[in-house]
């Protein structure tokens, strides 16, 4: 981040002492069209200065003789920030990550511009990795935890890079120092990576997920003709995640391609995937790995679909919480179809949803008091 030995000076703004060389408040631009603005002492960086790298990236800090001491601020080109320690122009010591949106992404030690040591590795949805990483700095070894959104619930075991190989359900107990222990479940079956394809729902469809299976039960729904529902086993906050939502992967065009009737447990994941829990995968007796697709439809939702990266199931939807939720009270969600007219028949949407939205639109309309 810091180098600049391959790099020549071709162009120097600002003044020069005797022997021509940068002197004071300089701008320096080099052969790699890397930019330097800062200042110098007889040619070398001595003070407060900030690195323009040609890819869009910078890097800020206190100058020592040439190098980067103390605190120094890298910014990636796409905006994620790395706060880190310098020794001598390398990264040694605490440092702190985050995305271009400002969401923490990784915490703990650098040496010799190498992640060291415990570190966690965070994502935006709550949930994180903790653990001792190994000599290439990867989050790999046989004591490492992801830890739920709620920082109480684990599953703690054997991780490469990040990636669940197989771990037990853990309970995180935080020390005085700040540390997490994790005591293991008696009897906790055990869990693996089980990322869906477009054939397999998961591997293990009747090992529900332990954190969701503190958070919601499925009974019948307070909707009427609407089967089945989500309901909250406790009181929760807003933002709280309370459910998940995995399926088989399949693409849009076979989502568009087929009757209605097919697709009333699809959900798009991004612009290439879909995630569906098709028959027989609906009732909970053949599937209940998860349980996000037992949250019906309102158009004054208490909840959201929001995106979430799973240590089991990878990159899914997970049901989060837009309000304070109560003990027993149903979970629903804006089920978020297009109500733009689409020809004669309204809207691109199941005929229940057109009905449904054509009442509540009424309702809407209607004078208050009526």
């Amino acid at each position: 981040m810091d180098s600049d030995d391959e790099n020549v000076e071709e162009a120097v703004e600002g003044p020069l002492d005797e022997d021509g060389q940068p002197h004071g408040f300089c701008t320096v631009t080099y052969s790699s069209s890397d930019r330097f603005e800062g200042h110098f002492t007889h040619g070398e960086k001595n003070g407060k200065g900030k690195f323009y790298f040609f890819d869009g990236s910078t890097l800020e800090g206190y100058y020592v003789d040439d190098a980067l001491q103390g605190q120094g601020v890298y910014t990636y080109e796409d905006g994620g920030v790395l706060h880190g320690t310098y020794v001598d122009g390398e990264l040694n010591g605490p440092a702190q990550e985050f995305d271009g949106e400002g969401h923490l992404v990784f915490k703990g030690q650098y040496k010799e511009n190498n992640r060291c040591g415990e570190c966690w590795v965070c994502y935006s949805d709550g949930g994180c990795v903790f653990g001792e990483v190994n000599e290439d700095g990867e989050m790999t070894g046989e004591s490492v935890a992801y830890i739920y959104p709620d920082k109480k619930t684990a599953l703690y075991g054997s991780f490469v890079d990040g990636e669940l190989i197989e771990a037990r359900l853990a309970s995180v107990i935080c020390s005085t120092s700040g540390r997490p222990r994790f005591e293991i479940a008696p009897n906790s079956p055990v869990y693996s990576y089980d990322k869906s394809t477009s054939t397999c729902i998961a591997t293990h469809s009747l090992l529900p997920d332990p954190y969701e299976s503190q958070k919601v039960f499925v009974a019948d729904s307070m909707i009427k003709g609407a089967g089945q529902g989500l309901f909250a086993k406790t009181v929760a906050d807003t933002d709280t995640v309370m459910a998940f939502y995995n399926g088989v992967r399949i693409t849009h065009s076979e989502v568009d391609s087929r009757d209605w009737a097919l697709n009333g447990n699809t959900i798009s994941l991004d612009e290439d995937t879909v995630i569906d829990v098709p028959q027989p995968f609906d009732q909970i007796e053949r599937y209940c790995a998860s349980l996000g697709h037992k949250a019906n439809h309102s158009f004054t939702p208490n909840c959201k679909y929001d995106q979430f990266v799973h240590p089991r199931f990878g990159p899914i939807k997970c049901i989060r919480a837009l309000r304070p939720v109560r003990k027993h009270e149903e979970l629903v969600v804006a089920y978020g179809y297009d109500h733009e007219p689409m020809g004669k028949n309204g809207p691109e949407a199941p005929d229940w949803y057109k009905q449904e939205l054509e009442e509540f639109q009424r309702r809407q309309a209607a004078p208050s008091g009526q």
